[in-house]
């Protein structure tokens, strides 16, 4: 069993003792400020509907059909200047967008797939995002516990707590709400970085040591069941996080890990509670046919807890891609422990069998 204390340098070198920009964001300002909401307009309804009927007849007939699907395979050329401030904004402006109006009542949740899944690979290569290698994700509460270690939280009703994904951008697109709760929050890192260096800069320093984060049984042959990246990391000139504070803690019943210290402990339960704090995060329900897409460097999210309805075709249903772009910003080394690489357009993900790449669409088996 490791030590459990860890040595502790000072913050790196060049990180500013607090960060501005448009990602430096208070949920509060960006709720009374508005205009982070964005209608699909029709011709853009349109276009997308054109694109993804072709391909959907051809997944009905082969599942990969979309494995290497390419944005020129896909053509929405009336999209091109959304798309390209879509990018800018999730990757250098405030890291999020919500797209409203994608009428998945009418085209049905196949259709609807398709066109989201095409879109997606505008935005970047979608990865595989668990042990069966899927590229769509099916986020949904399958009767699952998070207390068993070789569970991922998004197949539960419970609350996620606020976290970063394993990818640069992750997609959502709800295709069912819930009977109640579920609702969507989103949190600046950044400003979690200004607040806590502000508040307690001995903490803050904490988080920039590696931490032990259970990987939940998705372990690639030579790994670890485990990976050790610090929360918040500084390079290239930009402050990028990544978080699941269960993970954390359950990586602790593995005997080499690094054991929490108390001031660790401290540490995170700070970084917990001013995410939890209304005056920081950002809370949103998301409506049928929203598409959200998230910075995972730059913001953690979070899925309050829920109640479903007990007809299995009204449960709540999110669509979930796994983006990366090859204009992403470069990550530190450390990093393709969990990400199997640091190069642009080609790390993220969760890439375990040779089946890697199926794609079920809604009502396969999944």
């Amino acid at each position: 069993m490791q030590s459990r204390t860890v040595e502790l340098e000072d913050f790196p070198a060049g990180l500013p003792a607090r960060l501005g920009g448009p990602g430096a964001w208070y949920g509060p300002a960006l709720a009374a400020q508005g205009g982070w909401i964005e209608p699909l307009s029709p011709v853009e309804l349109g276009e997308l509907a054109a694109a993804a009927e072709p391909w959907l007849a051809r997944v009905e007939r082969d599942a990969r059909a979309l494995n290497g699907l390419a944005p020129a395979d896909f053509p929405l050329p009336t999209w091109a200047k959304r798309i390209a401030r879509l990018s800018e904004e999730l990757l250098h402006g405030r890291g999020f967008a919500l797209l409203r109006g994608l009428p998945v009542q009418r085209w049905g949740a196949r259709l609807s797939a398709v066109a989201f899944y095409g879109l997606g690979v505008h935005l970047g290569r979608p990865r595989t995002q668990n042990a069966q290698g899927h590229l769509l994700g099916h986020v949904r509460d399958v009767g699952l516990r998070s207390d068993d270690p070789n569970v991922r939280i998004y197949q539960t009703h419970e609350r996620q707590t606020f976290h970063t994904d394993s990818a640069d951008i992750v997609g959502l697109l709800c295709l069912q709400t819930a009977k109640s709760g579920g609702l969507s929050a989103l949190v600046s890192s950044v400003t979690l970085y200004n607040e806590l260096r502000a508040r307690r800069p001995d903490l803050a320093r904490r988080l920039f040591a590696p931490f032990a984060t259970d990987r939940r049984g998705e372990v690639r042959a030579g790994e670890k069941p485990y990976f050790t990246i610090p929360i918040f990391n500084w390079h290239a000139g930009a402050l990028s996080a990544i978080y699941q504070r269960q993970y954390i803690d359950s990586a602790q019943r593995f005997a080499d890990a690094r054991r929490l210290a108390p001031e660790d402990v401290e540490a995170l339960d700070l970084l917990d509670t001013l995410a939890d704090d209304p005056v920081l995060h950002l809370t949103m329900a998301l409506e049928r046919g929203d598409l959200q897409f998230v910075h995972n460097h730059t913001l953690l999210h979070d899925r309050t807890a829920f109640e479903d309805y007990p007809e299995p075709g009204r449960r709540r249903h999110l669509l979930r891609l796994w983006l990366a772009p090859e204009n992403a910003r470069p990550l530190p080394a450390v990093f393709a422990q969990r990400y199997g690489s640091v190069v642009p357009g080609a790390r993220g993900g969760v890439a375990l069998t040779a089946d890697a790449g199926v794609m079920p669409l809604p009502g396969a088996a999944t």
